[in-house]
């Protein structure tokens, strides 16, 4: 039963998605095709709200829920970042899915996303396996 904050959160964020048309491959083919501002939109909302929040967060040094500092560390970009994000989005325009909404489209009956899901656990397996070899 404590995780059924988790479980009805979930299914919230999936209808989200759902209703925001998030998950549909039609939508994620305009955007790679520059034919519609639909997921531009939705995501440069939620890059703002991103910005926003973290803004807030250093400024009137906000603690976390059990009165802890939020510590946000510095980033350092690697060369690996390029190939990544390439390797990302080249997946995302061939199945018009990201990891985020893999499950709520799986929840919406569509069936062909199981072989997104197995290539997405296969990808993250083959990743943490070669991690340490791969460019940075």
């Amino acid at each position: 039963m404590k995780y059924l904050k988790y479980l009805l959160f979930g299914i919230l964020f999936g209808i989200v998605l759902v209703k925001a048309e998030m998950i549909s491959w039609f939508r994620i083919q305009e955007m790679f095709r520059m034919q519609s501002f639909h997921m531009y939109g939705i995501i440069g909302s939620a890059v703002a709200t991103g910005m926003l929040s973290v803004w807030l967060i250093r400024r009137f040094n906000i603690k976390t829920i059990h009165g802890e500092t939020v510590v946000i560390p510095d980033k350092k970009f690697n060369k690996g970042q390029i190939y990544g994000g390439l390797l990302f989005g080249l997946g995302w325009a061939m199945t018009g899915a990201c990891p985020g909404p893999l499950f709520a489209q799986a929840g919406t009956g569509a069936a062909a996303v199981g072989v997104t899901i197995l290539a997405a656990i296969a990808g993250t397996w083959l990743y943490g396996r070669f991690r340490e070899k791969l460019p940075h």
